[in-house]
């Protein structure tokens, strides 16, 4: 990793691809996809983040669907474009991005809780790792019910993921981006901890009004 206090000279491209990633990074899909569709302010439901989650808690799979996948799709984006300019930058751009989502300086600094985000980075990164960490998630999920939880071991597996599987720098990446996470997921800690944790519906019948 390169030194950031260095020369200016050297160091402006580091915080070029900073800023460039933390900006695609803090586009909200969720909220824009909710108000094309006429749906309002997605923050004004749920948990009020801006993420999948939530959208799907308007009954629109499709958009949640779609929101999921440009969520994924811009931290892939950062960290492949980044790629081209060495491993470094892609580190920079991984770390930039998840900021610029969880943090949107579009919506006063209160964005999404980093979970397709971070997992767009991952698979950037090393589809071996992203691979992993989905699987991690999906296990969870069917063995809990809960998204939250699922995100939570996800996330906090994905280090030893790196470790195992690419090198220690990317390893403290991953801790970095699961720090971010599991502080976004504050409220669902607590809730999972009373147990007043919403659970997953795989049910195909409508739930009750």
């Amino acid at each position: 990793m390169p030194d950031l206090m260095g020369p200016l000279e050297y160091t402006w491209p580091f915080y070029a691809c900073a800023l460039a990633a933390y900006l695609l990074g803090s586009i909200p899909f969720g909220l824009v996809l909710t108000r094309i569709a006429g749906l309002g302010d997605i923050r004004s439901i749920g948990s009020g983040s801006i993420g999948a989650t939530n959208v799907l808690r308007t009954g629109r799979k499709g958009l949640a669907f779609a929101t999921m996948v440009c969520d994924v799709g811009k931290g892939a984006a950062a960290v492949l474009i980044a790629k081209q300019f060495g491993p470094d930058m892609a580190i920079i751009a991984a770390a930039a991005a998840m900021l610029g989502h969880c943090f949107p300086v579009w919506l006063k600094f209160n964005g999404g809780k980093g979970v397709a985000t971070g997992l767009g980075t991952l698979l950037a990164l090393s589809p071996a790792v992203g691979g992993l960490a989905a699987l991690t998630w999906l296990a969870v999920a069917f063995l809990s019910r809960y998204s939250s939880l699922s995100a939570l071991v996800a996330c906090l597996a994905a280090p030893f993921y790196m470790e195992w599987l690419v090198d220690r720098q990317h390893a403290e990446l991953a801790l970095f981006m699961a720090a971010l996470i599991v502080f976004r997921h504050h409220g669902n800690i607590r809730r999972l901890i009373r147990g007043e944790e919403s659970r997953i519906n795989f049910s195909k019948s409508k739930p009750k009004s």
